[in-house]
């Protein structure tokens, strides 16, 4: 590696990896690279993959090439989701240097030392189930609003997801240690947390699966008490709950929140079918009855509250009844927006034994109609509250002299750039 050092960043996929690629930053940083912007010319190109859909992985081949024709000498790194499942797939994309695995993307400074262009690709990797090892990550600087990951791993075996393949088994931080990074974050200016996870509701198991062993001691937490700590955390504003399961969501959740002046009222609850026969089938650990049940108690203590919704279309054996159903269910439920997916084939999954295969065509068709779905839902959460007041936080970064922030209940303000409201929260009407 040259004397004087220079890195940029590029992630894919969720929240936790946006928090996971600022925290590697600074651990480079604090090496001694200098930060470049993805697009300019750096030494070393890390790109932090997801393995969700297809189109992450699709994503991620296209990002090397178009550095191997701007930067042909740069070393790229690929850690990530994608990177642990399938590192040896990774390591002969032309142009790659360097794939970590999650039980080495952490220990990314010493590997890029020992890097030189021209070594073939390098694989630092292991078994998922040796991933033991729970490391803090959250973003500053990048955003106003900072993600702060506090969970990592799950659990739960659904049958269309890698997650526990490429994440490993449900693991957190101590209560104390995010208390701790809440102070800090408070100190450096930040309004608002987002607090990430893979499966957040579980937060407080260990490796072991029966609490985290700090030491000698062990302890039992959960995610109830983690959020009465936050809220007695002075200097932050806000807080969301980035994605929590139905099944986990329980009834003292929502009324701590309902509440609660710091606990924004907004929850993204995943869902992924409306019928009861393609939940099983998916592996989900509950029914659309509780799901319905949960929205409405929501909306009944919090009618001002945003709900956003995952769901995938086209799920092998997923008629059209099914999805007339999963529609339907859409429609009558008192939601704001839905992220829609559309289901892909993963390798080493329980889904690929099932069928009959949807065709992708009608897959697409499905996405379409439930992303028009969602624009309608998330027009008319809008127009209940024209004329209302809310507060919103206005994010520093603005383009084309715009800027944007969020209402307390995730409606976005786009307005002229103002640089007094950048990172403040401004009394807002809609």
């Amino acid at each position: 590696m040259p004397e004087s050092k220079t890195v940029a960043f590029h992630t894919l996929g969720c929240k936790l990896n946006f928090s996971e690629t600022s925290s590697l930053s600074r651990l480079l940083e604090n090496e001694g690279f200098e930060k470049k912007e993805f697009d300019d010319v750096a030494d070393v190109y890390v790109i932090n993959t997801c393995s969700v859909t297809d189109n992450a992985d699709k994503e991620c081949r296209q990002i090397v090439r178009r550095i191997q024709r701007k930067a042909p000498e740069s070393l790229v790194v690929i850690t990530g989701c994608y990177a642990q499942l399938k590192p040896k797939e990774i390591s002969e994309i032309p142009g790659v240097n360097l794939v970590l695995g999650a039980a080495e993307k952490f220990n990314i400074a010493q590997h890029i030392r020992e890097l030189a262009k021209g070594d073939s690709a390098k694989i630092c990797s292991c078994d998922i189930e040796e991933v033991s090892g729970f490391h803090a990550s959250w973003s500053v600087n990048d955003r106003t609003r900072t993600f702060l990951k506090v969970q990592d791993g799950c659990d739960y075996n659904c049958s269309f997801c890698t997650i526990p393949m490429a994440r490993g088994k449900s693991r957190s931080d101590s209560i104390e240690n995010v208390v701790k990074q809440a102070n800090e974050l408070a100190k450096n200016g930040v309004k608002e947390i987002v607090l990430t996870g893979i499966n957040l509701g579980d937060f407080g198991k260990g490796p072991d699966g029966a609490g985290v062993t700090i030491g000698m001691s062990s302890r039992e937490e959960n995610f109830f008490e983690l959020i009465n700590e936050l809220d007695k955390v002075e200097g932050i504003q806000r807080y969301r709950i980035s994605s929590i399961e139905p099944n986990l969501l329980t009834n003292e959740i929502i009324e701590f929140v309902a509440n609660s002046d710091k606990f924004m009222p907004h929850f993204h609850i995943p869902l992924q079918s409306g019928s009861n026969k393609t939940l099983g089938a998916m592996r989900r650990r509950y029914k659309r009855e509780l799901y319905a049940e949960r929205v409405a108690l929501i909306k009944t203590l919090m009618p001002h509250c945003a709900i956003g919704v995952d769901v995938i279309v086209g799920f092998p054996g997923e008629t059209e009844e099914d999805f007339k159903e999963t529609f339907d269910f859409l429609h009558s439920l008192d939601i704001s927006y839905l992220h829609v997916f559309t289901y892909s084939e993963r390798d080493n999954t329980h889904a690929l034994t099932l069928g009959p295969v949807v065709p992708v065509n009608i897959r697409n068709e499905r996405n379409k109609t439930l992303r028009n779905l969602s624009y309608m839902k998330m027009q008319y959460f809008t127009e209940q509250h024209t004329g209302q007041t809310r507060k919103v936080l206005f994010e520093k970064n603005g383009k084309n002299d715009m800027m944007d922030g969020y209402t307390d209940n995730y409606i976005k303000i786009s307005t002229p750039f103002r640089n007094e409201w950048a990172n403040e929260i401004v009394e807002w009407k809609i």
